[in-house]
């Protein structure tokens, strides 16, 4: 059984519910002083609170997904990573590949022209070398005979660390939520490349070029964007491709769209930060080089390279969010370049997780289609 099925869950609370009832039972009969009642009462206690914090913590993670499997949450994941493909288009003629396919919804209509369409896909990267899964919304104008020799927007959709793909459809609903908003006529049509950042799991490599290590910046900004472009009807033109992710995520996105305007004409950032951590989790992501770690700090870029010409959209919470005070510092720096535009959405009150996001990505989406083209 899955980390993130229902039976797991299930399991552990039916599990929990008869050690509560158990250690009530048995309560009586353990009320005497001696050593092995004791013992009983601790062991009790013990297992019934360990079950609870379970029950709490898988549904905790089936809802915000942190960790897709069991050899993620302990770290044994080694299924994807950076891979050394001695065939520059991949290991089946072609840098990406088409696995599975399915439908946004129940409710929207089995024939993608109606109701759109999620495609599984493997890419592998003709650069870098780096290979790692994908999910690919495409609306249902894609399949329309009217539009079939339109070109459609693409924005890359990432999550936070360590985070999973399948929570952006499933949880933070960004296809259904691109379909409903195009069909009210406030969004174009756009395709979705719903991804993680972490291209070499289990390392955080907070998107950058690491020395040595995976080059996940240029993975993002050169390898996925002709993957992507070579396989589906994506504009060519400077204003085709916008990015938008959460937590870390969000300082993925906007990293690309300030590093590479050429590339990302659009980010947003939901719930950023603006400068890349030094943790267990990342190792030594810098190697002593000083240059690239200034390039890893958003407001170091700001204050000392030239004012990139893209748009960017922050968000935060005055209440819930411990990143409010370093995102009015960044729009404000922003501002200051009198090149780079900035918009922000600011909630009231909202914590870092899955419905604070829900409640901001259909006028990111929005805001995101306004800005791009399919040229």
């Amino acid at each position: 059984m899955g980390l993130t099925s229902k039976k797991v869950l299930l399991l552990a609370i039916v599990v929990a519910a008869v050690l509560f009832v158990g250690t009530v039972w048995l309560w009586p009969r353990l009320s005497r002083r001696n050593w092995r009642a004791v013992a009983g009462r601790i062991g009790l206690l013990f297992v019934t609170q360990v079950t609870l914090f379970a029950c709490v913590g898988l549904g905790a993670n089936r809802s915000f997904g942190f960790y897709a499997s069991w050899a993620d949450l302990f770290g044994q994941e080694n299924g994807q990573g950076v891979v050394v493909d001695h065939n520059a288009n991949g290991p089946d003629g072609g840098p990406l590949q088409v696995l599975d396919t399915r439908k946004v919804s129940k409710s929207g209509g089995g024939r993608p022209e109606i109701g759109g369409q999620i495609q599984k896909v493997a890419i592998t990267g003709p650069t870098t070398h780096i290979a790692t899964p994908a999910y690919v919304y495409l609306p249902p104008e894609y399949f329309q005979a009217q539009y079939r020799t339109r070109a459609f927007p693409a924005a890359v959709v990432l999550t936070g660390y360590p985070g999973t793909a399948e929570a952006l459809v499933d949880k933070l609903h960004y296809p259904r939520t691109a379909r409903d908003l195009a069909k009210q006529g406030r969004m174009q049509p756009m395709i979705l490349v719903m991804m993680r950042p972490t291209v070499a799991p289990p390392r955080d490599t907070e998107c950058v070029d690491v020395p040595g290590g995976p080059q996940t910046e240029t993975f993002f900004a050169k390898d996925l964007p002709q993957a992507v472009s070579a396989h589906y009807r994506v504009g060519r033109g400077p204003g085709s491709w916008g990015v938008v992710g959460d937590s870390t995520g969000g300082y993925c996105a906007l990293k690309f769209a300030m590093h590479h305007p050429s590339v990302y004409a659009a980010a947003v950032g939901l719930s950023p930060y603006y400068k890349a951590p030094i943790d267990p989790t990342t190792g030594d992501l810098f190697h002593g080089d000083k240059q690239l770690r200034n390039r890893a700090d958003l407001m170091w870029c700001l204050k000392h390279m030239p004012a990139p010409d893209t748009s960017l959209l922050v968000t935060s919470s005055k209440v819930g969010e411990n990143n409010y005070k370093s995102t009015t510092k960044f729009i404000g720096a922003v501002k200051a370049t009198g090149t780079t535009r900035i918009s922000s959405i600011i909630l009231d009150s909202g914590g870092h997780n899955f419905n604070t996001w829900r409640r901001e990505i259909p006028e990111s989406l929005a805001w995101l289609s306004g800005r791009l083209t399919a040229g």
